[in-house]
């Protein structure tokens, strides 16, 4: 089972309560449902990252961790999946919320699409505030969109892993049950 490989990586409880930096967050990040990977836990801790990441800015991981305490879903999936926003997939993912806010508000013919986002010629330190200004130009449309989609993809991560945890279960307890039955 995946779950038994990814178990030997992950802290074990003893380990989490007794580290120094840890305990200075006191019981916040000692419930058990941080840190065990099972169907509901693993499956929140996916929707957490999914919304998370579509959070503008460098506040996505911090985000994903905070939700994940409210919520007490597993801690480090919800922090590696606000990682599928990155500089290849932002511009796509808000060209995407832009158009789902654009659906949703029937805002299309009224505000045309801004151009496009492009880097070109500036230097790096100048390509968060270019894309701030970009989103900022695409108004009403992406400020409805983006939490549109954030609650969506979290939605349809849920979902997803739910139910394929329960199929995997379910197909593991068959092939038990036929390695049973043929002895």
């Amino acid at each position: 089972m995946p779950r038994k490989h990814f178990r030997k990586y992950l802290p074990s409880h003893q380990s989490i309560t007794g580290n120094r930096f840890i305990a200075w967050f006191g019981p916040w990040l000692q419930h058990h449902n941080l840190w065990h990977l099972h169907r509901r836990s693993v499956a929140g801790g996916v929707a957490v990252g999914l919304f998370s990441g579509l959070i503008p800015g460098p506040l996505q991981i911090l985000t994903g961790v905070v939700l994940s305490i409210i919520f007490r879903v597993n801690l480090p999936v919800a922090a590696l999946m606000t990682l599928y926003t990155n500089p290849l997939t932002i511009v796509p993912l808000y060209y995407l919320a832009y158009r789902y806010g654009a659906l949703v508000t029937m805002s299309d013919e009224k505000h045309p699409m801004p151009t496009t986002f492009s880097t070109e010629g500036l230097p790096w330190k100048q390509w968060l505030p270019a894309l701030f200004d970009w989103m900022i130009a695409m108004g009403k449309p992406l400020a409805v969109g983006l939490p549109l989609l954030a609650i969506t993809l979290a939605a349809l991560g849920y979902l997803l892993v739910d139910n394929a945890w329960k199929i995997y279960v379910r197909l593991a307890w068959q092939r038990r049950a036929d390695v049973r039955f043929k002895k």
